[in-house]
């Protein structure tokens, strides 16, 4: 288990930034924390409440088709996928997860929308604990830092 997430790095933000959310409601606790973090730690970087657009899904399997229905709209720079799945005793995990990752990334590479992959996959809920906050960081503050950097490179690489 890796605790080496990477560390934020300065950038500037194009002006007027809109950034989207999209978590899921299952497994609530978790994701309600992740979402907390996510939004606080995109007004810490400039990204103010009024310019992030939080939509909320039953689920992980349901953040691809949210994600894509923001990323075409064309109003936000990135798209934050929040959820939590936690292994039980059936493959259920194992679909939910995998199929969640795959879609996200699929939107992402299909839009050019950089679309975050905010979703806690682990085996028990004491380690989405830790990863909401706990001793292995918060994958919501996580996610937003990684749609800033993208945000940025995008919009340096499109002015280049």
């Amino acid at each position: 288990m890796s605790t080496q997430h990477p560390i934020a790095v300065p950038v500037q933000l194009p002006p007027g930034v809109r950034v989207g959310v999209v978590a899921a409601r299952f497994n609530a606790t978790i994701v309600d924390e992740l979402l907390r973090g996510c939004v606080a730690r995109l007004a810490e970087r400039g990204v103010p409440a009024d310019h992030v657009d939080v939509h909320r899904v039953p689920g992980a399997f349901e953040l691809p088709v949210a994600a894509k229905l923001m990323a075409d709209a064309g109003r936000i720079a990135a798209v934050i996928c929040l959820g939590c799945v936690v292994r039980g005793d059936t493959p259920h995990f194992d679909y939910v997860a995998g199929e969640a990752a795959r879609g996200i990334m699929q939107v992402s590479i299909t839009t050019g929308v950089p679309v975050i992959f905010g979703v806690l996959t682990t085996n028990t809920d004491q380690q989405a604990l830790d990863r909401a906050g706990g001793v292995h960081s918060h994958g919501g503050v996580n996610s937003a830092d990684a749609a800033i950097e993208m945000i940025a490179l995008k919009s340096v690489i499109q002015s280049d």
